[in-house]
């Protein structure tokens, strides 16, 4: 179950959680009923993405990362593609289920997005595009079909990931300065997408700015200091920090749009995720 949950990077999935929250927020759907389901098909999809990561990396990661669970031999080759293959479709059940047909419409996509990442654009000049996109439809799956007023939203998480994926790629061997500053400029963007736009209420505002402000300040500081000095270690915190940003710039984007009580727990699973990090490294 250790080499399980590691494989996946089972603590990480609380950074997805928010995705479907934000989309559905954002485009007047709120979550209720079955479309509770939505955050766990993004759940599914998360660690689908991540066992068909290893699958595709052993041969890198024997060299590279040679504790991670396959080049160890805590797990198979096909035992992670197996376990990538049931997630996908237990997140495809679970968008049909919490959606109906309008979300399998994005699901289908989505699936696609995360093997086509795994397998063929990871390491290319696409690759941070093609994480970027999957970031997107995860927040597009929750918006009941209403996918252009949700597009701002899914923009916002779409470019926050293009950065913290440029940037993941010095995370063994140091990045440049350039990447870093790129991915600062990323954050600033997906800042000023999160608190753009007219909020249904001034509360509903003012708290939508004050998450977007925690966002902006915890992975914007160790992007900067990557920029500083782009060296591994601080690549990795700055990644992880990105990582882990995903949940202030949700919240942000749920409670801008009146979704303030459903914010306020999303923030409190990020001290749990960190905690967790600990143990299992979502990177």
């Amino acid at each position: 179950m250790g080499a399980l949950a590691e494989l996946v990077r089972a603590p990480a999935a609380l950074t997805v959680l928010g995705d479907t929250v934000a989309g559905a927020a954002a485009a007047g759907t709120p979550l209720r009923g079955r479309r509770w389901a939505l955050p766990l098909a993004s759940v599914a999809f998360y660690w689908a993405g991540m066992a068909l990561n290893d699958w595709a990396d052993r041969e890198l990661d024997a060299v590279e990362r040679p504790e991670r669970p396959i080049p160890s031999g805590r797990m198979s080759a096909g035992a992670a593609l197996a376990t990538g293959g049931a997630l996908t479709v237990a997140g495809l059940g679970l968008a049909g289920f919490g959606g109906g047909r309008r979300t399998l419409r994005v699901a289908v996509p989505l699936a696609a997005a995360i093997c086509a990442y795994d397998t063929k654009l990871k390491g290319t000049a696409a690759g941070p595009s093609g994480m970027a996109a999957c970031r997107a439809l995860d927040v597009l799956l929750g918006a009941g079909g209403r996918w252009r007023d949700a597009a701002p939203a899914a923009a916002a998480l779409g470019v926050h990931t293009l950065g913290v994926t440029a940037l993941s790629a010095g995370e063994v061997h140091g990045g440049s300065p350039r990447t870093a500053g790129a991915a600062l400029a990323g954050t600033a963007a997906a800042t000023v997408l999160a608190v753009a736009g007219r909020a249904r209420r001034r509360a509903h505002r003012l708290t939508g700015l004050a998450f977007a402000g925690g966002y902006a300040a915890t992975v914007g500081i160790a992007q900067y200091e990557a920029a500083g000095s782009p060296s591994a270690p601080r690549v990795r915190a700055a990644t992880m920090a990105g990582i882990h940003g995903m949940v202030p710039l949700q919240a942000s984007l749920a409670a801008r749009h009146g979704a303030v009580r459903t914010a306020a727990v999303l923030a409190g699973a990020l001290p749990l995720a960190r905690r967790l990090a600990r143990k299992v490294s979502p990177t």
